[in-house]
Order: C-alpha cells, then sequence, then structure tokens
C-alpha cells in the first residue's frame, strides 16, 4: 500500500491529504454514537484484525520470524467486518490494526494515521455498497445460525471488494502524487490490475468467514478460514522474499562484472532477456524460463576471474591473453557452484562457449552433449555481441547478425535454437542499445525489424575494427571467414 514519503518535512498538499482522509473516517465512524451498535462484534473483528498486524511489532517475534505479509495488506478479516457490519462499525475494526502495525520508516505517525484513515474510509465505504446491494439481507441478516442465500450473496460481497480495492487505490495514487510528487498521470499508473486479484481472494475468505460467523457454530468457525488464509499468505510472502534475494544476488554480481568489464556493459541483461525470448519460443516449461535467464544473465561472471588488463585491452589479445580470457566459464562455473537455485543455469554458464563441431570451450563438446541451456545462452550472447556499438566496433545490423548466426547455424550453433530467436525477433523486434563506455554517435536505436523464421539474408563479414574482439560473440576457430569474438 502506499503510503507518504519517508521524509520528515511532508509537502504541505500531502499533509493536506492526509488531515482531509482523516476527518472522512471519523466522518464514517460518527453513526457509531446511535444506540444499537454490536460492540461485541466490533471488539471481536477489531482484535483479530489487531492480531494479524501484531507480529512484526512484537518485541519477542520481530526480527526473529517473518511477518507472513506487508503490514496492512491481511484484509479478510477487515473484509468480513465489511459483510457483517454497518459501514460506521466497518471502519472502527480497521483504526486497532492500522495503528498497530509495523512502520518502518518515518514519520512513524502520519503514517499510522494515513494508514488508519484510508482503511477506515475504504471499509466504510465498501459496506455501505454491500449494504445497499441487500448484501446483509441474504447472509441471513441478523439471526444467528440463518443460511446464507447463495449464490445471490457473491454479487454483494463482488461489489464490496471491488468498491474497498478502488478506494484504497484512488487514495495510494493521491498520496504518491502529493508525498512523493509524481506525475498524476502516472501516480495511479498499474495500482489498480496489482491489487485487484488479492483484493478479491481476500473478499472471498472474508465471506467465507462472514458465513461461518452468522452459523450456528458462531464466531470462533471464522478462525478455520482465517488461519489457513494466514499460512497462505506467509507461505507467498517467504516465496517473494526468497525470489529477491535470488535478485539480489544475481544483480550484485553482475553489477561487479560490469564495473570490471566496461566494454560489455549492459550486455548480460540482454543476453538473459535474449535468452528467455529463445527458451518460450522453443516451448521450454515456464518454470525453466526463470533459470534460462539467469543463465544469460550470469554467463560472463566468470570474467570477475580475469585480470582487468585483459579484459579492458584495446588492441588484439595474444594467445596467452586468450587463453585466459577463454578460462572464464570454468571461472564462473565455480563462482555459482553453490548456489543452489540456479539449477541448470549453472551448467549454461560453464559450456556457453561450447560449439556443436567441437572446436570451442572449455571442453570441446560436440553436439548434444553440450546442454541445452548453454546452446541458448550461446546464441543470445553472439546476437547481442554482434548487434551492440561498442568503443572498439560498429554494431552490425540485427538482419546481418541473423544472417552470420545462419551461416554458423549446424557447425557453431543449434538450428533449432537460432530458429527460435529469429522467430522471437519477428515478434518482439530488438531493441538496440550502446553499450560502449562512450556511445558512437551513429548506434542504431529501437526496435528493428527482421527477417522471419523462412526468410534468409547472406553472410556478412566480420565487423572487428581491427582493436581486440569480443569475447562474448561467435569464435573464428578453424574457420575460413571469421565471426567477430572470441
Amino acid at each position: 500500500m502506499a503510503e507518504p514519503s519517508g521524509a520528515r518535512d511532508i509537502p504541505v498538499r500531502a499533509r493536506l491529504v492526509v488531515a482531509i482522509t482523516a476527518v472522512g473516517a471519523c466522518a464514517c465512524a460518527l453513526p457509531l454514537l446511535r444506540p444499537g451498535v454490536p460492540w461485541a462484534a466490533v471488539a471481536l473483528l477489531a482484535g483479530l484484525y489487531a492480531l494479524c498486524e501484531w507480529p512484526a511489532r512484537c518485541p519477542v517475534l520481530a526480527g526473529r520470524v517473518d511477518v507472513p505479509v506487508a503490514s496492512g495488506s491481511f484484509f479478510p478479516g477487515l473484509l468480513a467486518a465489511v459483510f457483517l457490519l454497518p459501514p460506521g462499525a466497518a471502519a472502527l475494526v480497521a483504526v486497532p490494526g492500522a495503528l498497530l502495525a509495523y512502520v518502518e520508516d518515518e514519520p512513524r505517525r502520519v503514517r499510522r494515521i494515513w494508514r488508519a484513515a484510508q482503511l477506515a474510509v475504504a471499509a466504510a465505504t465498501a459496506a455501505r455498497c454491500h449494504q445497499l446491494l441487500g448484501g446483509r439481507t441474504v447472509l441471513g441478516g441478523r439471526a444467528p445460525g440463518a443460511v446464507p442465500d447463495f449464490p445471490y450473496a457473491l454479487l454483494p460481497a463482488g461489489a464490496a471488494a471491488l468498491v474497498f480495492c478502488l478506494v484504497l487505490t484512488a487514495l495510494d495514487g493521491l498520496i504518491l502524487a502529493t508525498a512523493e510528487r509524481r506525475p498524476v498521470g502516472t501516480a495511479w499508473r498499474g495500482l489498480l490490475l496489482r491489487s485487484l486479484a488479492p483484493h478479491c481472494v481476500h473478499g472471498l475468505a472474508g465471506l467465507m468467514m462472514a458465513v461461518l460467523w452468522r452459523s450456528r457454530f458462531g464466531p470462533p468457525a471464522a478462525l478455520f478460514v482465517l488461519l489457513p488464509m494466514y499460512i497462505s499468505c506467509w507461505v507467498f510472502a517467504q516465496y517473494h522474499r526468497e525470489r529477491a534475494a535470488h535478485q539480489a544476488t544475481i544483480r550484485a554480481l553482475v553489477q561487479a562484472v560490469d564495473i570490471k568489464d566496461k566494454y560489455t556493459r549492459g550486455h548480460s541483461e540482454r543476453v538473459g532477456r535474449a535468452s528467455e525470448l529463445i527458451a518460450r519460443e522453443l516451448g521450454m516449461a515456464e518454470g525453466r524460463l526463470e533459470v534460462i535467464r539467469f543463465a544469460g544473465i550470469l554467463h560472463d561472471v566468470g570474467k570477475l576471474g580475469v585480470p582487468t588488463r585483459v579484459l579492458r585491452k584495446d588492441g588484439p589479445l595474444t594467445p596467452e591473453e586468450r587463453a585466459v580470457i577463454e578460462l572464464h566459464p570454468e571461472y564462473g562455473h565455480e563462482m555459482v557452484r553453490g548456489i543452489g537455485f540456479l539449477g541448470e543455469a549453472r551448467a549454461a554458464i560453464l559450456h556457453h562457449h561450447e560449439r556443436l563441431d567441437g572446436s570451442g570451450y572449455p571442453y570441446g563438446l560436440v553436439g548434444a552433449q553440450i546442454p541445452e541451456a548453454a546452446r541458448v545462452v550461446a546464441v543470445a550472447d553472439a546476437f547481442d555481441a554482434m548487434t551492440s556499438t561498442r568503443s572498439y566496433r560498429r554494431a552490425r545490423p540485427v538482419t546481418a547478425a541473423v544472417g552470420e548466426l545462419r551461416r554458423c547455424a549446424g557447425a557453431q550453433f543449434d538450428p533449432r535454437v537460432v530458429e527460435g530467436l529469429v522467430r522471437a525477433l519477428s515478434r518482439h523486434g530488438w531493441h538496440v542499445e550502446v553499450t560502449a563506455a562512450e556511445p558512437a554517435a551513429a548506434a542504431p536505436r529501437g526496435n528493428v525489424p527482421v527477417p522471419g523464421p523462412t526468410g534468409r539474408t547472406g553472410p556478412s563479414g566480420p565487423s572487428a575494427d581491427g582493436r581486440r574482439p569480443p569475447a562474448d560473440g561467435p569464435r573464428p576457430a578453424a574457420r575460413p571467414s571469421s565471426t567477430p569474438g572470441a
């Protein structure tokens, strides 16, 4: 959920938004002054929602166990209150949990007030919508043990969950536009799409809680919904934390390579993107796509073990220097050997310079001996090397690079993988970028059209301009007409 900026000096407009929202929340709770409020249910549901927010702030648990979900984002209990209570009571249920929630950044007090006001307004508005659509009647009214009228109960509940989501995202965008000074046109972009599915799931769980709450088993039965949902959110959050840790590990390794080898800055990310596109065209399972992308991103991580003077040399490489460069796949494999989540990406890092005819390195594997992931990365690597302008030579046009890959297919590259790249390029295009420390003025940019799967282009000659060839493109081993790269 979006919140005010972390700076203590919150802009005046943002403070005004927080104040107006807080006044609106108080106005939503005014009907509680009337008699007949179900205070027992309000207290139970408010306590239940606050309990869901409590672990992150508990001195015993904080820092020792992972919080299942981000503060203020576990809503089944709050939406159950929306379905069971009048609007003012539903607004009040949101306040204790929001004020109790863990807040990492300053100013914490303002952030908690904002969260409480935002949730109170959203809950009251959603409860009013549910009430107007007859939701409480189809749930059995106030009679305990009443049987809800399904499937008619789904319509008002779904509408209320949608209104809850719309109000929250509207207020999120407003605070982003005022507190973080984002352009009005972009403040709301993507907020609704990201929030809609989780809110619908929480709304369904909240409806199940409300049904059990009304049943003859009473409020304790609602915990049978809340507890499994909370555990599911914890597992989901664990997955995302682990994924974020994976991404951070890979990002750190790639940044280290980019800093060391200025000639290939950005190359790793593009090879990862091209590898994933090829893998998708080849029909690989969804579970493999991310691993193939990791392989492309990390294929040159072994350059960290190569002396910087060799990587940054502008002239031709000596045989000894080339031998050192050709050790980088083995260095890379050693570096990532213990990273379990990389899976087959480790083999791709080791073998992405092998060739089908056996003249590659480091082990001279032939044909199907080369892992499929390595064959994919080899094509993506060579393609980006040829289509990127660097300080020592100009980029080749995409069509010329495709022609060169096709010419080398069967000897250096897997023809099936090459055609997979061609299909991916015809479908998605390719954004050609400059990767040199000092970009060439004539470098082509933008989505470049490429020949379709049946299109052919003739061989294109080498594009090296007399300085050192890149260490990541097609290599000229025992071939009369060479392609660029080592």
